[in-house]
C-alpha cells in the first residue's frame, strides 16, 4: 500500500511541476493546467499507482473540480462513437464465444493449421491483411472480426487471461495486434484516420493521394513487415505452445462431437456478415462503422445470442469504456485548446534551414512518438497530421513523398501503447499482456517497422519517382 501511495505522489507531483510552471506564449491557462493533469495521468497509466480505470476517474475529476473543464467537457470522450464501437466489439466477442461459433471456427482452423503456432500467427495475419482493403475500420475489422477469433482460439488451447496467458493467446494477440497496424498502413481504406489524411493533403499541400499511389507505395515495405512480425513475435515474445502435432486430431474430434451448427451458431453467422458487409459498404451507405456493430448488438439480444446479463458482465467493455473514454476526452480537449498546434508551430521554428532529408526525419520521429499524448489515432491525426505535413513541406521535402511518410507513421504508431488506437483498448482490455510488456513489445516492433520502412521503403519510393 505504502508503494502505491509513492507511485501515486509521483503521479501528483508531476502534474504539480507542470501546473505552476510559467505557461509558454500562445497556450492558454486552461490548456497548460489540462496539460498537467494529462501527463500525471500518463504517468500513472505507466507506474500504475493504481488501475489505469482509477487514474482515468481521478484525472476527469480533479480537471471539473479544479476549473479547468466544465463537467460537460469533462465526460465529452463517453460520447465517442470510438468508444463506444469498443464496447460492441467486446460484446460481439463475447456472442462468438457463448454461441459455440469461435470454438467452430477456431477447431476449424486447428484442423487445418494448429500443428504450429506460427501457422496460426501467419494464417491471422494474413486474413486480417486480406480484409482490411474492405473495412475501413480497424477498430471494426481487428476489435470486431480478428479480436473474437483469436479469443475463441486461446480459450480451445486453454490459455485464459492470468496464468496460462503465454500458452499461446498471449502471443497470437501480440501478432494480429501488431499486423493490424501495418496493415492499416497498407491500403487506403483499411481505416478511417488514412481517408482523413488524403482530405488533409489535399487541402494543406495541394495533392491529390490516389489508392493506388497509396498502395503502391506501401507494399513492399508493408508486406515484409508482415512477412517478419509474426516470426519475430515468434521468438521473441515465444507462446510456450509451439508444436502440437495432436491438435488436427483434437480439433476433428471435437468438430465432430459439437455436431451440426446450432440455431445461435446460423443467427451469429448472418449477424458476422451483416456487420461486414455494413462495415465494407460504409462509403457507399453512409452507416457508421459504430452504429453498424451496435445494430449487430441487437439483434444478438433480440434472438437470444446474448442476453443483457451477458451484456452487464462484460467487464472488459466497461473497463475499457471508463479509461479510454477518459483519457479520449482529455486529448480531445487539449487539442480543440490548441495546445498541439503550438506545439507543432515550436517545432517547425527550430527547423529553419535545415536540408529537407533531415528535417522529414526529424518531423517523422516526433509525430510518431508523440503518439504517447493521445488517446486516439484519430485525434493525432487531426491535430498534428496536417501542421507536420506543412512543416515538412515548408522545409523543402516533396510534398507526395511527405504526405506519404506521415500517413504510413500514423498507422505503425498504433502498436505503441494500449490506447492509441480502437482495436489496442480491445487486444489489451482482453488482459492477455500486461501493459509494460505491452509497451515494451510496441516499441520494439515499432522501430523494427521504422527501420524496415525507413530503409526499404527510401529505396522503393526513390525507385517510384517519389523523391
Amino acid at each position: 500500500m505504502n508503494n502505491k501511495w509513492g507511485k501515486f505522489c509521483a503521479c501528483l507531483i508531476t502534474g504539480g511541476i507542470i501546473w505552476f510552471l510559467p505557461i509558454p506564449t500562445g497556450v492558454s491557462e486552461p490548456a497548460w493546467h489540462l496539460l498537467a493533469i494529462f501527463v500525471a495521468t500518463i504517468v500513472g497509466f505507466i507506474i500504475q499507482p493504481f488501475s489505469i480505470g482509477i487514474m482515468t476517474f481521478i484525472a476527469l475529476t480533479v480537471s471539473a473540480l479544479t476549473g479547468t473543464l466544465t463537467p460537460a467537457k469533462a465526460l465529452s470522450g463517453f460520447s465517442s462513437n470510438v468508444v463506444w464501437l469498443i464496447v460492441a466489439a467486446f460484446l460481439f466477442s463475447r456472442g462468438f464465444i457463448k454461441s459455440g461459433l469461435g470454438r467452430r471456427f477456431a477447431y476449424f482452423l486447428m484442423k487445418k493449421f494448429g500443428d504450429n503456432s506460427l501457422k496460426l500467427g501467419y494464417t491471422l495475419t494474413l486474413s486480417n491483411l486480406i480484409i482490411s482493403p474492405a473495412i475501413p475500420s480497424n477498430t471494426a475489422r481487428a476489435g470486431g472480426i480478428m479480436y473474437p477469433i483469436v479469443r475463441s482460439l486461446a480459450g480451445v488451447f486453454g490459455s485464459e487471461p492470468g496464468p496460462t496467458s503465454r500458452r499461446i493467446g498471449a502471443y497470437l494477440i501480440q501478432t494480429v495486434y501488431q499486423g493490424d497496424n501495418v496493415a492499416c498502413g497498407i491500403t487506403m481504406t483499411a481505416m478511417a484516420g488514412n481517408l482523413l489524411m488524403v482530405s488533409f493533403a489535399a487541402n494543406t499541400v495541394g495533392i491529390h493521394l490516389s489508392w493506388g499511389t497509396w498502395a503502391l507505395a506501401a507494399i513492399l515495405p508493408g508486406l515484409i513487415s508482415i512477412a517478419i512480425i509474426p516470426y519475430f513475435l515468434y521468438k521473441y515474445f515465444p507462446p510456450e505452445i509451439t508444436k502440437t502435432p495432436e491438435a488436427k486430431e483434437v480439433a476433428s474430434t471435437e468438430l465432430d462431437k459439437m455436431g451440426k451448427m446450432t440455431l445461435q451458431e446460423k443467427i451469429l453467422v448472418v449477424v458476422f456478415l451483416g456487420a461486414i458487409a455494413g462495415w465494407a459498404t460504409a462509403q457507399f451507405t453512409g452507416l457508421d462503422a459504430t452504429i453498424v456493430a451496435m445494430a449487430a448488438v441487437c439483434i444478438m439480444l433480440l434472438s437470444g445470442v446474448l442476453n443483457w446479463e451477458d451484456v452487464i458482465s462484460e467487464k472488459g467493455a466497461w473497463d475499457a469504456m471508463i479509461w479510454m473514454g477518459g483519457i479520449l476526452g482529455l486529448a480531445n480537449n487539449l487539442s480543440e485548446m490548441g495546445f498541439f498546434k503550438v506545439f507543432a508551430k515550436s517545432i517547425s521554428s527550430l527547423l529553419v534551414g535545415v536540408p529537407w532529408p533531415v528535417a522529414l526525419i526529424t518531423v517523422f520521429l516526433i509525430y510518431v512518438f508523440s503518439t504517447y499524448g493521445f488517446a486516439s489515432g484519430i485525434a493525432h491525426v487531426t491535430s498534428m497530421y496536417p501542421v507536420f505535413l506543412a512543416v515538412a513541406v515548408t522545409t523543402g521535402a516533396p510534398p507526395y513523398l511527405a504526405a506519404l511518410v506521415l500517413a504510413f507513421a500514423s498507422a505503425l504508431y498504433q502498436g505503441l501503447t494500449h490506447y492509441a488506437s480502437g482495436p489496442s483498448a480491445i487486444f489489451f482490455g482482453g488482459g492477455y499482456v500486461d501493459q509494460r510488456t505491452w509497451w515494451r513489445i510496441g516499441l520494439i516492433v515499432c522501430l523494427m517497422n521504422i527501420a524496415i520502412w525507413g530503409v526499404v521503403g527510401s529505396v522503393w519510393w526513390k525507385v517510384l519517382g517519389l523523391w
